[in-house]
């Protein structure tokens, strides 16, 4: 344990590894890799980031997906939405070149996953209203520059993605508010603030957790389309929840457990494990997934 004259940090932590760790330049424990092993299917390994260091969208395939006139009283303008693929087979992430999230909201992000959400306080959003009328659609993430679309697995993008470029298109060229910020029944906002962000009532330990899955693990997540909330800390386990693409991804739990946790536990000794935090449906979702795994092992054995 770290002495009370001397506190401990996430990043004064990863500095004075270098004393007895020696990491290669192209070392695959970065950030951005151990948060994806998930993903090493799909992606080539990524560059190893410092703990400041936010991956560049820019380094990703994207494909220009949809242009429009944006018009001002100054002139006029062209906007690009870009799509970029994620991890997971049912969601895209759009990136429209314009903030989602306005300024004067001070969350990380923000989920939609039913109808009824698009029209409730805190966040309602016109926008994200007619998202979910989409058939197929089933939930709409919004990160600060970006917006997850999340599709029935028997959807067909083919269907879907016309008519969410035209939205997005429509409800930035016309200059309309994203999202809304409504009062609830008691008059107060019941806005949440961001679980990474950070309390003075935190222990040292919760503090360096957050601290590096803000700088080290929070960016990578992000450039797949999601986000990650922190639940709590006891008894040596971290309990997390996945938000956007992440949370309905089919390898969700190989992300935690073989990304997210080792780096946690590598950095932070108290760390024994991470827990992650489901919802209902997704519990069910996970539980339909284990046993449809488990037939194809069947099948292939019976086949051998």
């Amino acid at each position: 344990m770290a002495s009370r004259t001397n506190p401990r940090s996430a990043l004064g932590l990863l500095a004075r590894t270098k004393q007895f760790v020696q990491i290669p330049k192209n070392a695959t424990t970065t950030s951005r890799n151990v948060a994806r092993q998930l993903h090493t299917r799909t992606r080539p390994a990524a560059p190893i980031l410092s703990a400041t260091t936010r991956p560049r969208l820019s380094s990703r395939a994207t494909t220009p997906a949809l242009a429009g006139a944006l018009l001002r009283p100054q002139g006029a303008r062209t906007i690009f939405i870009q799509t970029e693929p994620t991890p997971n087979a049912d969601a895209v992430k759009f990136v429209p070149n314009h903030r989602v999230i306005p300024e004067s909201i001070n969350v990380p992000y923000i989920e939609y996953l039913n109808p009824r959400s698009t029209i409730s306080p805190p966040y309602p959003s016109p926008l994200a209203a007619n998202l979910m009328n989409v058939e197929g659609v089933t939930s709409v993430f919004y990160g600060t520059d970006f917006i997850t679309i999340t599709k029935d697995p028997d959807a067909n993008w083919a269907h879907i993605r016309p008519e969410v470029f035209a939205l997005i298109t429509e409800a930035v060229t016309s200059g309309q508010t994203l999202v809304n910020t409504v009062e609830g029944k008691d008059g107060a906002s019941a806005a949440e603030e961001d679980s990474l962000a950070y309390d003075e009532n935190d222990s040292e330990v919760v503090g360096m957790i957050k601290e590096l899955l803000d700088t080290r693990i929070r960016p990578a997540i992000q450039e797949d389309g999601g986000d990650i909330e922190y639940r709590g800390f006891e008894d040596g386990y971290v309990s997390l929840k996945l938000r956007g693409a992440c949370r309905t991804c089919d390898s969700s739990t190989v992300t935690l457990k073989n990304g997210i946790e080792g780096m946690l536990m590598h950095y932070i000794e108290e760390v024994k494990g991470v827990h992650q935090i489901l919802d209902p449906e997704e519990e069910i979702s996970m539980h339909e997934f284990a046993k449809f795994e488990e037939k194809l092992r069947n099948q292939r054995g019976s086949q051998e």
